[in-house]
């Protein structure tokens, strides 16, 4: 078979992902605190960009679209504009024009002319290049105190003999983060070389601690030592029958079977319901209240505020890092003495510098516009409350600003806003529709929030079972199944109407 040559025309698409266009979609969906940990990184890696505490008002280098929420405010009233920022979704398929391509756009870029405002009172590269530092005690962070190091600091306050303060400590460092022990006595005191006797006199002591509860090695006893304290501190003679009960039915307990209670121990309705009452005041996971809890404190990233009869909403920047060009980098790179290659590292740092900036700039604008056309359409719930939330999906919003509905994705993906009815993420906005006779399509949230009032307000010796809350919902005009009724409660966390019944018991 003899080989030749030929041409083929073939048409395909595909997906270009340029530096720039990949470094705005990580940065959008970053969240706050993300975002000061990305910023501090990139002034680490990139000597182009420097780390001001304040930024001037007139550098024209400083990252925009980063002003304080309560003097860069924009009403809702106004039309996004029609030009906004790159949507990195839309512009996946053909790249911005403003992308650099492989073609050196830097060396197009005249230097004076770029840097001239910002460098016009910068003193020259003779002075000084040593930042002032603040004294290293003020830098110095104070740790959160861990679970281990709040109950060694109670068992240095005991007086226990130094062999028993070993085990001691060693224990506390097997518990789990809730607070229980879940390795076996005898394991530990195999581990340790020492007799189980002494182990279990360690364990004694720790659980003696605060809060009660810690050291427990199940739920039941984790429950009965907190009773135990409950009644060393105020003497009670129900709250031994209630220890009583824990120890010997604490399955019945567990289920809720309150008719077994009652008949086992010979107890009234009233003494049913005390029963019930103490366990309320009872916690199941000790340990949450000693050590960090490794959440991650919430930082609004946009605030909306009533001022002149409109909702207008701002970005919040308070303790975000400025960052702004290093002058003494860009007046080194202008200078004649540079050699070839330290010009070429300082060019690409400064185009890769402009590039951070820029898109710092389109997130901070993406996600303004985003909770703009949010409350454009949510202002009623800032006005009343949940009732009165709309029904909302991405795409209504996309639509609004012009942009890909995955973009607006991305944007209200971990972020949050600062309203008067509290700090809500953005997603709080976004539910499925209802459809109603009265009111034509209402927010799920809105059934939800008559879902919990029907039940707050039944007759807790007759609960309202699903079947029954989705009748009255449909006498209103709310269109509802009694299968959605059972899916949205067991959402806000209210039990079955055989479990109230029970609980009442």
């Amino acid at each position: 078979m003899a080989l030749e040559q030929k041409l083929h025309l073939k048409l395909s698409q595909k997906l270009v992902m340029t530096p720039t266009l990949q470094q705005a979609i990580k940065l959008l969906q970053l969240t706050r605190l993300e975002l000061e940990q990305a910023l501090a990184l990139e002034v680490q890696v990139n000597p182009l960009l420097e780390l001001a505490e304040e930024a001037p008002a007139e550098d024209e280098n400083a990252v925009p679209g980063e002003a304080q929420a309560s003097e860069d405010v924009t009403p809702v009233a106004e039309e996004p504009e029609a030009t906004g920022p790159l949507d990195p979704v839309a512009g996946d398929a053909e790249p911005p024009e403003e992308v650099p391509t492989t073609v050196d756009a830097f060396g197009e870029v005249e230097l004076e002319s770029l840097f001239s405002n910002y460098l016009h009172d910068v003193p020259a590269v003779a002075a000084t290049w040593e930042d002032d530092e603040d004294s290293p005690l003020e830098n110095t962070s104070t740790a959160d105190q861990s679970m281990y190091q709040a109950l060694c600091e109670q068992l240095r306050l005991l007086d226990v003999r130094p062999e028993l303060g070993l085990v001691c400590e060693f224990i506390v460092g097997n518990l789990e983060p809730n607070g229980y022990l879940r390795s076996g006595l005898e394991e530990l005191a195999a581990q340790l070389g020492v007799e189980v006797s002494l182990v279990e006199e360690a364990l004694a002591l720790v659980q003696r601690l605060e809060p009660a509860g810690i050291g427990a090695r199940n739920l039941q006893e984790c429950l009965m030592l907190q009773v135990e304290r409950l009644q060393s501190e105020h003497p009670d003679p129900f709250m031994a029958r209630v220890h009583e009960i824990f120890r010997v039915a604490f399955n019945d307990v567990l289920n809720q079977r309150w008719d077994v209670i009652e008949r086992r121990f010979s107890m009234t309705h009233d003494e049913v319901r005390r029963l019930v009452a103490v366990m309320r005041r009872l916690t199941p996971h000790p340990g949450a209240a000693l050590g960090p809890t490794g959440n991650s404190p919430v930082e609004p990233d946009v605030e909306v505020r009533r001022m002149d009869h409109e909702w207008r909403v701002g970005l919040v920047d308070d303790g975000l890092p400025r960052l702004h060009l290093s002058s003494r980098y860009a007046r080194m790179l202008q200078s004649r003495g540079l050699d070839s290659q330290s010009r070429s590292y300082l060019r690409e740092r400064m185009r890769s510098a402009l590039w951070f900036l820029r898109s710092v700039e389109q997130r901070q604008s993406t996600i303004l516009k985003v909770a703009q056309a949010i409350v454009r359409r949510q202002s009623e719930f800032l006005e009343h409350g949940v009732a009165h939330l709309k029904p909302l999906v991405l795409r209504d919003i996309a639509d609004d600003i012009g942009m890909h509905e995955s973009t607006v994705s991305r944007v209200v993906a971990n972020k949050y806003i600062a309203t008067p009815r509290g700090v809500l993420p953005l997603k709080f906005f976004f539910h499925s529709a209802i459809s109603s006779a009265v009111e034509g399509d209402i927010s799920s949230m809105a059934v939800k929030e008559r879902i919990k009032d029907l039940i707050s307000g039944e007759d807790a010796g007759k609960p309202l079972s699903d079947a029954r809350i989705a009748r009255q919902l449909n006498r209103v005009g709310v269109r509802i199944a009694r299968r959605t009724v059972a899916k949205y409660r067991e959402e806000l966390g209210i039990p079955s109407s055989e479990q109230r019944r029970r609980a009442f018991r």
